[in-house]
């Protein structure tokens, strides 16, 4: 059964139409977004800015809560939206209740889209910042050695490519990856797929029109940066939270992406989301059991950056 505090995602959602341009889509998102958002505290600082890393220029938005002076940790928060949707605004409340629960400062990322930008492009913006972050942080306040990652839905997949991308190439230290009801890379036939096919705050059949614009026919089907359920080395991976609704056709990406981290040994906190519907974290702010799924996301990422 879904939960009550659920209702508001849902009324602000309303029917989403099984064919509608791009444009459409993009503008209905949005709307969704802007009924669910609340604004900032007024103490926090604000700032958007390029960051430029190589040939890439990638939009973000830095969230420095109050009474934080001197270098902070930092969070890199990637939003969700299928990889086709979303901005900065999309999932801003998010964005300043991490830095707000945490104390450290986020930085989000404004990655491009699909399809106009199919991977690795979105990939490649995330992993930019990231080592921007890590080599230049200072000039934002940000202590290079103590980033995190947290992302949702499409960026929960990104952050765990992120992740794995890190290891594999030796880069930036991350602390910690916060995993929110990500999509991996499994095929949709799990039980999951099945039981929520038609979830009110996700599909199977838009799940599977995301990763029709997001992956080109000649991405190799193992490049576990484009789906991380393909890893084939699950080894030497920061902390990982994974986190996932109950009621989400994607849920069973996240148990079994958290499944494989245990087995190979890996620290991995594992949440599933009771009665709760793909994109919780919006609901936020309608209620209790909302905020405690939230807050116990802020918790992990409290404890990896060793704050207090």
């Amino acid at each position: 059964m879904i939960h009550p505090e659920m209702q508001a995602m849902v009324d602000a959602r309303g029917p989403v139409p099984e064919t509608q341009t791009l444009e459409a889509a993009r503008d209905a998102w949005n709307e969704y977004s802007a009924a669910l958002s609340e604004p900032y505290p007024d103490d926090m600082d604000i700032s958007d800015r390029e960051i430029h890393v190589g040939e890439l220029r990638v939009p973000v938005r830095i969230y420095r809560p109050a009474g934080t002076d001197g270098p902070r940790p930092c969070i890199i928060y990637i939003h969700g939206g299928g990889f086709m949707k979303g901005d900065l605004n999309s999932s801003d409340t998010t964005a300043w209740g991490f830095a707000a629960e945490t104390g450290a400062v986020v930085v989000s990322v404004d990655y491009r889209l699909a399809p106009e930008h199919p991977y690795p492009a979105a990939f490649d913006d995330c992993y930019a910042v990231l080592e921007w972050v890590a080599s230049h942080g200072g000039s934002i306040g940000v202590d290079g050695g103590r980033i995190a990652v947290a992302g949702d839905s499409a960026g929960g997949s990104l952050t765990a490519a992120l992740a794995l991308a890190s290891r594999d190439r030796n880069g930036p230290r991350i602390a910690g990856q916060a995993i929110l009801y990500p999509c991996t890379g499994m095929e949709p036939t799990s039980r999951s797929y099945i039981d929520n096919a038609d979830g009110p705050g996700l599909s199977t059949s838009s799940m599977a029109r995301y990763y029709e614009m997001y992956l080109p026919e000649n991405v190799d089907p193992a490049d576990a940066y484009a789906r991380p359920d393909r890893a084939a080395d699950f080894t030497n991976l920061p902390p990982a939270y994974v986190h996932v609704a109950e009621l989400d056709p994607i849920r069973d990406d996240g148990r079994v992406y958290a499944s494989k981290l245990a087995l190979a040994g890996q620290r991995v906190a594992f949440r599933e989301a009771k009665g709760m519907i793909h994109g919780f974290m919006r609901a936020r702010l309608r209620g209790p059991a909302a905020k405690a799924e939230f807050e116990s996301i802020c918790v992990f990422l409290r404890d990896v950056l060793g704050q207090v």
